[in-house]
């Protein structure tokens, strides 16, 4: 009978993985492994030579199969990694992207140079990655995060009792800014920060199958050209910041100039900017509430 040992096994599900079309396959074969056989990335490497029993191989085959089949990785393990933070993940929610951590970037540095306790709003908060990366990061921050979904809510719960962060993060539910107005009436804050939905209806047919026909459409679709919650958002945000305060929005790779231009159309923000990622595509747009 053959032994299966680390090296052989990653060696066959990256070749498999390559084979079916599965994404990252090498990285996606260490993922699975890792989690199976409870060892970090790394130590499959000091281990190579280290069998793997049976009961885990047919659960490795099974995982496997289910990649094939496009099923994202970071649900088949129940978590992903975020601005070097290990978050639970489920179909419950939207995958944290590594495009959203310059959002979460540019959030803390935008912080960081302010003095005082800083208030800031999540808007759809999802798994809670932004609430939780900038609450890691910044000493001095108390953070309102909502969510329409109730599902989602109750993961970001998980994730910021792992961190330890109830104390500097309150989830309430509710559609955008809605729970704000109705249960903090009169907050104002010196960030808000989102990362809406903005795949149009066009790209959405479009959508590869790991993502369509696995993660939630309602943290992925918006009518209205993909912009419908970014107008939304740059319509009341400036009702809830504080004069000085920064709105800071996650956008698509070609909706930076027409989010520019809804900003602009307030009248109530200055310093706007829309910033590229390393692909050279459109990423964040933010801009500053005017003192007056």
């Amino acid at each position: 009978m053959q032994t299966w040992t680390i090296q052989k096994l990653l060696n066959w599900i990256t070749g498999y993985f390559t084979e079916k079309g599965v994404d990252a396959p090498r990285l996606s074969a260490e993922l699975l492994l890792s989690h199976l056989i409870s060892l970090k990335r790394i130590e499959l490497y000091t281990n190579f030579d280290r069998a793997v029993e049976k009961k885990l191989l047919d659960k490795l085959h099974s995982l496997v199969e289910r990649a094939t089949k496009h099923e994202p990785v970071a649900y088949l393990i129940g978590k992903t990694e975020f601005y070097s933070i290990e978050l639970i993940v489920s179909p419950k929610c939207m995958i944290p992207r590594p495009e959203t951590e310059l959002l979460v970037g540019r959030a803390i540095e935008l912080l960081r140079a302010r003095t005082g306790i800083q208030l800031v709003c999540d808007i759809g908060t999802g798994s809670g990655c932004i609430a939780i990366a900038i609450a890691k990061n910044h000493p001095n921050v108390e953070i309102i995060a909502t969510d329409i979904s109730e599902d989602a809510l109750e993961l970001a719960a998980q994730n910021t009792q792992i961190h330890q962060l109830q104390n500097k993060i309150a989830l309430i539910q509710g559609d955008l800014f809605e729970p704000i107005a109705s249960q903090y009436q009169g907050k104002n804050f010196d960030l808000i920060v989102c990362n809406p939905p903005y795949v149009s209806p066009q790209e959405y047919k479009k959508l590869d199958k790991n993502v369509k026909d696995y993660e939630p459409k309602s943290a992925l679709y918006a009518e209205q050209k993909g912009l419908e919650f970014h107008k939304r958002i740059t319509r009341e945000a400036e009702k809830f910041l504080k004069p000085g305060g920064a709105v800071m929005l996650e956008i698509s790779y070609n909706q930076g100039q027409a989010v520019r231009e809804m900003l602009e159309k307030q009248g109530t923000f200055t310093n706007i900017k829309v910033e590229k990622d390393l692909q050279d595509n459109d990423r964040i747009a933010a801009a500053i509430k005017k003192s007056s």
